[in-house]
């Protein structure tokens, strides 16, 4: 993509890879490894710096450069916006599931009812997180939030964005926190410090710590991305060094039953501080990616993907250089991972009829909430709220980029 990657992300479930940039926004679907096809684009001169999908519904969550406190609410397959909102500082994330739309600012968060946008919790005085850090499970039954509870350590508030309460804290590093993230059903969340050197998983339901991953012993990394596979088996990690490492999540059993409880390294154990055993605790990466890049933020994605040799899954890196990165992942051996095909982000085309059915130009007037009046399209705010609900019951139904068709 020629014009400047301002923003990369997937949807919740994988299937499709917003990009914001210097000159607009496009939805791209990467359910093929053989192909990056376009599902939507929109040109925004001002440049665009989050997009947000609702799973593979024409709902998107879009927020300018330009206009960085303004929230746009569109359904891009209508063109039509239906709501903006703007707030008092600039918004630094958006998550969204099929109940619960988030906004992130430094030290607010705001959470909204997703069919009719109405806010239904703020939690204020959050501490300062200026990055943005910020988890939403996919599971609208749960709806489970986390954030930073602490910019001096690494302490994770958990919040039930479903029945507006406090849920559990979890106190996961010494250090500050720099990426989160929940599984699939938000059962789990994973979490990685400023140190960036170890990954741990804990249970949303009581905070107990499951698993602990290290990530290296050599260097600090910044950590970009985390993301579950869908079945929990495996976790990915980005960062700003060239390696991505895939972590497995089930411990082999066998081996368990077969060391003796009097082994030397039972003996070992016992006889070493308690800090140098926990270090030898620390599961290492089952498989690990060299990327081509290194101090590029990228975001990964552990799912399953068609090809020649059919669906499976594959590990997907999205990188801020302008580029998809497919690789293969062999999920009984392990091991460094291959290049299966690498996609450059398309270029925005300029599309007429795509300019026409898409809401591009932000304006910089200020609301306190859903836009009233006539909208260019001349809907009612009833009719707006109408496909707000339709765009969201359009996620729960299966995908089918079909719809979608690819812009010439």
């Amino acid at each position: 993509m020629g014009e400047k990657v301002l923003y990369v992300q997937f949807n919740q479930d994988f299937s499709s890879l917003g990009v914001g940039t210097g000159q607009g926004w496009s939805l791209e679907s990467v359910t093929s490894v053989d192909k990056l096809e376009r599902i939507h684009e929109a040109q925004a001169s001002d440049g665009v710096r989050i997009v947000e999908r609702l799973f593979s519904s024409s709902l998107v969550a879009i927020v300018s450069s330009q206009s960085p406190r303004k929230l746009r609410v569109c359904h891009f397959k209508k063109g039509n916006e239906i709501c903006n909102y703007s707030y008092a500082n600039t918004i630094l994330a958006v998550r969204l599931n099929r109940a619960r739309l988030v906004v992130c600012l430094e030290e607010m968060l705001y959470i909204h009812n997703i069919r009719d946008m109405k806010i239904l919790h703020t939690i204020r005085d959050t501490p300062p997180n200026p990055n943005g850090i910020l988890g939403l499970s996919v599971n609208a039954d749960n709806s489970y939030l986390a954030y930073p509870g602490s910019a001096t350590t690494g302490q994770v508030q958990v919040f039930d964005a479903f029945n507006l309460q406090a849920k559990i804290v979890i106190h996961a590093h010494a250090s500050p926190l720099a990426s989160l993230a929940f599984n699939m059903s938000g059962t789990l969340l994973a979490t990685a410090s400023e140190k960036g050197t170890v990954i741990r998983i804990f249970r949303t339901d009581d905070g107990s710590r499951l698993f602990e991953f290290r990530r290296g012993m050599r260097r600090c990394a910044s950590i970009y991305s985390i993301a579950f596979s869908p079945d929990d088996a495996f976790l990915a990690v980005s960062s700003n060094t060239e390696t991505v490492h895939v972590f497995q999540l089930q411990q082999p059993q066998e081996v368990r039953e077969e060391a003796p409880s009097n082994s030397w390294m039972d003996w070992m154990k016992a006889s070493l501080p308690s800090q140098v055993t926990e270090v030898w605790a620390q599961g290492r990466a089952f498989a690990t990616i060299t990327t081509p890049f290194q101090g590029t933020q990228s975001v990964v994605a552990v799912t399953s993907v068609s090809g020649t040799d059919g669906p499976k899954f594959r590990v997907l890196v999205a990188s801020y250089d302008g580029f998809l990165y497919i690789y293969g992942l062999n999920t009984q051996e392990g091991g460094e991972c291959t290049l299966l095909k690498q996609h450059r982000y398309p270029r925005l085309t300029g599309d007429a009829d795509s300019k026409n059915k898409s809401p591009t130009n932000v304006g910089s007037a200020s609301y306190a909430g859903i836009v009233k009046g006539r909208s260019p399209q001349c809907m009612s705010d009833s009719d707006k709220m109408a496909e707000m609900r339709n765009a969201v019951n359009q996620s729960t139904a299966p995908t089918n980029e079909n719809e979608f068709p690819t812009l010439q």
